[in-house]
């Protein structure tokens, strides 16, 4: 497999335009602040994930300001990589950037500060002992409700770099399906996953990867070891790669050879399930009913009902972009209505416990007509390619 072209990574105009809706929104919600630290919001809006360390690495964001708050031995570098951003405050390596975060606070008359949704609680709790020691009336509180209502709905330049990691996993999984033999090891599919994955142009190997033979596939998520496949069981893989830092994840349910008529009925079944989530999936539909739409079908089959087993053991769907799974969820009690852009996982899966498990799970990307597939969903258990 050789590599393919990549679609545009996402640009400053982009990023801006994000950062401009986030700071458009935040005077409706009270909120005078935004404090964004390492994660998929900070790359969201800033292109740059981190990762969290003892050394305090942010973006202070109000109406009027944007300040990037970091050790000032790492200036220069930070400057390289944002030009754009005019204002930093830093903090030496003997001083406390919890105590910087108050009083930059403090200078910008805050009263309402929203956190990042993936701020540690470590790090949450020394910004209101710092605030607790300056005695500032500030009050701090989670920045998702102004967060993931942007980061739910995709731009086209968002859909396009999935549908390149989507489409990118799917060959991965039809040159699998091609190689794989009986004997082989499920560590040995593992690898190759990841070497064609990196060969495709993937931002590096797997970011995950399941591979679960015979009775291994009726637990969701598979269990430990490193089994050989044996002749006549049956195959669940699931996996997937980023691009640009969006996310694949696909999961083929296949055999080698003629299985069982009670796996071939259910295989058929769980086709049937994921086809009626799809179709359920209409602009101002409530993200619950599609997951309704798929128990329904599986009900009339005799199974479940809700997670009981045998039957759909977890929601239907996730949301997916720079988070492989992010909201909204295609789950009970998630009445976010869905609106285009809006991308979700579509993979409700038949359990039979101790016996073996089936998970067909292709994404989709809602349009102002409808859904559209990411991948062509499987359409035999046999021939999953065609």
């Amino acid at each position: 497999m050789t590599s393919r072209s990549r679609p545009p990574s996402i640009g400053d105009a982009e990023r801006q335009q994000r950062l401009d809706r986030l700071r458009q929104a935040m005077p409706a919600s009270g909120v005078d602040a935004v404090l964004l630290t390492p994660g998929s919001n900070m790359r969201y809006f800033f292109g740059e994930a981190f990762y969290e360390s003892e050394r305090f690495v942010g973006v202070l964001l109000t109406v009027e300001r944007i300040i990037f708050i970091c050790p000032k031995f790492e200036e220069s570098a930070i400057r390289a990589k944002f030009p754009m951003i005019p204002d930093m405050a830093f903090w030496e390596e003997h001083e406390s950037p919890f105590d910087l975060i108050a009083s930059l606070l403090a200078g910008q008359d805050c009263q309402r500060c929203a956190l990042d949704p993936e701020c540690s609680y470590g790090h949450a709790a020394r910004i209101g002992d710092a605030l607790g020691q300056l005695d500032l009336p500030i009050h701090c509180e989670s920045a998702a409700a102004l967060i993931a209502p942007l980061r739910a709905t995709k731009s086209a330049q968002e859909i396009d770099l999935i549908i390149a990691a989507m489409q990118l996993t799917l060959s991965v999984h039809q040159t699998i399906f091609e190689w794989i033999q009986p004997g082989m090891k499920a560590s040995k599919v593992i690898a190759e996953i990841d070497r064609l994955h990196r060969a495709g142009g993937a931002d590096g190997g797997n970011s995950f990867c399941a591979v679960q033979f015979g009775e291994a596939t009726s637990h969701p998520h598979g269990v430990p070891g490193d089994p050989a496949l044996q002749e006549g069981e049956l195959i669940l893989i699931d996996t997937g790669c980023t691009i640009d830092g969006y996310n694949s994840d696909i999961t083929r349910t296949y055999a080698l050879s003629k299985l069982d008529s009670g796996i071939e009925k259910w295989w058929q079944v769980e086709k049937e399930a994921q086809q009626a989530a799809f179709d359920a999936a209409a602009i101002g539909t409530p993200c619950e009913d599609v997951d309704k739409a798929a128990r329904d079908v599986l009900v009339g089959h005799g199974l479940g009902p809700d997670y009981d087993l045998p039957g759909l053991p977890h929601r239907t769907g996730h949301g997916i972009g720079l988070d492989i799974h992010e909201g909204p969820y295609l789950v009970k009690g998630d009445q976010t209505p869905l609106a285009a852009g809006m991308c979700f996982s579509n993979e409700p899966m038949i359990v039979v416990p101790g016996q073996y498990g089936i998970r067909l799970e292709d994404h989709f990307y809602m349009t102002a007509a409808g859904p559209n597939w990411f991948t062509e969903p499987q359409q035999d258990l046999y021939r999953p390619f065609g």
